[in-house]
């Protein structure tokens, strides 16, 4: 047996007994009884972080528990030896196994470099295939190029490379010095990480909030990490990587469902949503909601026994302008009100002589008077009352637009025929970010911790106002591509963006080194940047593996005969199939590929059973965020013509194109666009 042989062997053993300390951890943990706790809420809490434990210590005979191992050798310090793996595992006197990737210890098997070792004197990367060691990769970080050193970089873009079905694979393993800068970034600090296709601007994003609930677990615990992805299908594709890192307390959502404030019902013209978009409605809504607070024209009277109690209408002008100016939400202050009259009803007893305590001024807050007066200057509201009256009355959308718009917009915005209730509004998706914003102004949402918000750019400014209010408190990690940009309301920058989420300071970082999409493919792609985004660089892959790029050109009545035959070519080796086609074209390509006799699935914006499919049929509209081993586009020029404009259309055009991490085939019978050409 060679060295290498024997030496790979012994770490097989080590792996194999990192196994066995992992079943002994969760035997442990299933072996507790969480119904022997003092009392039932300490049982049912114990019993819930029991579960959650458990669930931790899960084992996936798929892969293995460590991907990589440091040898260090700090001055003055004993020399040690750690393997960096997805979890902590420990032996049964609580020294460690394998070391989470998290801890600290773990950074410098991501940043360690021969200019700065970070003490590490050897850096091992294993190979793995189902779950065993297949090979290993040294550096000797300490020393010039080594004779058993390989090239450091085989192991790195063989993972890279390799083949997959399915969801999004972690990327823990492939980690880049830059991309784990980003990912230990401290919680408070809000990151902006503008990353072109192919540089794991996704992942780093899910492994900053893997890091962040390890290294602030309890306060994170408390206020809550959130997710915020494009549609369905992307939140699906992404789903496993976060629970494959240990953490299963995420939430995620789309901007549709983090603002689902009724059903929607309609939609509308580009230029009305992107004017519902514009930050100017965020003074217009606020103006029709304060604006309700009325000017009192008579006294407050409160009867009580044979007395009548007055507060006069200026001493309640005054007490109405100190709760709006005193930065509470509508509703809040509205809350208030009751009392503040009720403590002047109060002190005019005090000054004829009697003696009230709290329980008067409670009685007097709660009596039909007080109640009566509160509403008729101070009344009720709700989200969807305001929006109807603003969009069904020209007088009302006058008067709460002040200087904001124009005439020209505020007939865009009135409908043509108003509902006549609220209830049968037909509301549009713009609508949602306006009923969020209205609602936040009658009561304030509840900020969480940290929210992640992938593909940012295609969000509107009422949108992101949106996202930010869920994260007022607390930092976010906002992840996109400005060239990526696909709806009519697309971010200009990221300042511009980053304020509207309310976090004018943060750290922007450019990742423009594309690991997952191959060379050919991307410098294609590239060509439609001077048309869709003047000034922004290239991005530049780093693999050795140029890719394939292949065009198919097809007469217009064999169209559907060559994607299929392009199809199962890409389906003949493993590994998986995006076909990915105009949203007008899907049934098409689908009745193709069954009569063909192809298994294939279709991944939709809010449709994507659980079974993992090789080939997958994908909409242009839900291909952003998604990553295939091969990919074969269908007719590139009317996926572009399907946006409203040609530059938001070649915006959709380079999304599609960049899905590709090996292979990328175009099937087209119309002429390509001319960017392309």
């Amino acid at each position: 047996m060679s060295s290498l042989d024997s030496e790979l062997a012994r770490e097989q053993a080590y792996l194999d007994d990192a196994r066995e300390q992992l079943g002994r951890m969760r035997r442990l943990a299933e072996s507790l009884d969480a119904s022997k706790a003092s009392d039932a809420v300490s049982g049912e809490v114990l019993g819930w972080v029991l579960a959650r434990r458990i669930a931790s210590l899960q084992d996936d005979p798929r892969t293995t528990l460590f991907f990589g191992r440091i040898d260090v050798d700090p001055p003055g310090g004993p020399a040690e030896r750690f393997h960096i793996g997805r979890r902590h595992v420990s032996d049964e006197a609580g020294d460690p196994v394998v070391v989470d990737w998290r801890a600290p210890i773990s950074t410098a098997f991501y940043r360690a470099s021969r200019l700065e070792p970070m003490d590490v004197v050897l850096r091992r990367r294993f190979g793995v295939d189902r779950g065993r060691l297949t090979a290993l990769e040294d550096e000797h970080l300490r020393e010039p190029q080594a004779s058993g050193d390989t090239t450091a970089g085989s192991l790195l873009a063989a993972e890279i490379e390799r083949p997959r079905t399915g969801p999004m694979r972690d990327i823990v393993s492939t980690i880049q010095p830059e991309q784990d800068e980003i990912v230990r970034s401290d919680v408070a600090v809000s990151v902006c990480v503008q990353g072109a296709p192919g540089t794991g601007k996704t992942a780093v994003g899910l492994h900053r909030a893997a890091w962040l609930l390890y290294s602030f677990r309890e306060r994170l615990d408390r206020s809550g990490v959130l997710v915020v992805g494009p549609n369905r299908a992307f939140l699906d594709h992404i789903g496993a990587v976060l629970p494959s890192l240990g953490e299963v307390r995420v939430g995620h959502a789309t901007v549709e469902t983090l603002l689902d404030h009724g059903r929607v019902r309609a939609d509308e013209p580009a230029d009305v949503a992107t004017l519902k978009g514009d930050p100017r409605l965020a003074a217009v809504l606020r103006r029709a909601v304060w604006s309700q607070v009325a000017r009192p024209t008579e006294a407050l009277v409160v009867p009580r026994g044979v007395r009548r109690w007055r507060v006069p209408a200026y001493e309640v002008q005054v007490i109405l302008d100190e709760l709006a100016a005193r930065g509470v939400r509508y509703s809040a202050a509205r809350d208030l009100l009751p009392q503040r009259l009720a403590h002047h009803v109060l002190l005019e007893m005090e000054r004829a002589g009697e003696a009230p305590d709290d329980r008067v001024q409670d009685a007097v807050a709660k009596s039909p008077a007080v109640k009566a007066y509160v509403r008729s200057v101070w009344p009720a509201l709700d989200p969807q009352a305001v929006l109807h009256r603003l969009w069904s009355d020209p007088d009302a959308l006058r008067a709460a637009a002040g200087n904001d718009l124009s005439g020209d917009e505020q007939a865009m915005l009135l409908w043509h025929k108003p509902a006549r209730t609220k209830g049968a509004s037909r509301w549009s998706r713009a609508d949602m970010a306006l009923l969020d914003e209205l609602d936040d102004l009658l009561r304030r949402v509840p900020s969480l911790g940290h929210v992640v918000l992938d593909e940012a750019q295609d969000l509107s400014p009422m949108q992101l106002r949106a996202v930010g209010r869920r994260a007022s408190t607390g930092s976010v990690t906002v992840l996109g591509d400005i060239a990526q940009g696909t709806t009519p309301w697309a971010t200009a920058s990221w300042e511009e963006a980053m304020r509207h989420l309310g976090k004018d300071r943060h750290d922007l970082v450019v990742l423009d080194r594309g690991f997952r999409v191959p060379a050919v493919v991307i410098e294609y792609a590239a060509r439609l940047l001077p048309a869709m985004a003047p000034g922004l660089g290239a991005p530049v892959s780093v693999r050795d593996n140029p890719g394939r790029l292949e065009l198919r050109p097809a007469d217009p009545g064999s169209l559907e005969a060559a994607v299929v035959h392009a199809v199962q070519a890409a389906a003949a080796t493993p590994g998986s199939v995006g076909v990915i086609a105009p949203d007008a074209m899907v049934e098409t390509v689908c009745a193709a590929l069954t009569v063909a006799s192809v298994p294939h699935g279709r991944l939709d914006v809010d449709h994507g059973d659980d079974e993992d499919h090789q080939v997958e049929v994908v909409p242009a509209t839900v291909a952003k965020g998604l990553e295939f081993d091969r990919t074969v586009v269908v007719e590139p020029a009317a996926i572009a013509r399907a946006e409203p404009d040609e530059r938001t259309g070649l915006r959709r055009l380079y999304v599609v194109l960049t899905r590709a991490v090996s292979e990328l085939t175009i099937v087209h019978a119309e002429p390509l666009p001319d960017a392309l050409t």
